[in-house]
């Protein structure tokens, strides 16, 4: 396994999957949700940090998303087990599935 050089912002995973960036960070605020080492907290001030992801995590959740959209009914079972945020998951329920 090489060495992990650079990682993702949260805000630049979400463009380049076309996701939602709120979704997103749901998902990564959980350590549980892919494997250790995938989800990075980055400093970027006093007490500010942002999470990224290597590209083993953009994979992890990239695959993860696209499992849980075989249907409407795994894709809400999907929303309700990984995302708290009740308007966070309102907005993502009513796209359409990919």
């Amino acid at each position: 396994m090489s060495a992990t050089t650079y990682v993702c912002s949260i805000a630049h995973v979400a463009t380049r999957l076309g996701e939602d960036p709120e979704l997103l960070e749901a998902i990564a605020s959980n350590d549980d949700n892919l494997t250790y080492g995938n989800i990075v907290s980055v400093h970027v001030g006093h007490d500010d940090y942002i999470t990224a992801l290597t590209d083993d995590g953009i994979d992890e959740i990239r695959d993860m998303l696209a499992s849980a959209r075989v249907s409407v009914e795994e894709w809400h079972s999907f929303l309700d087990d990984f995302v708290i945020e009740p308007d966070i998951i309102a907005r993502v329920k009513d796209q359409p599935l990919r």
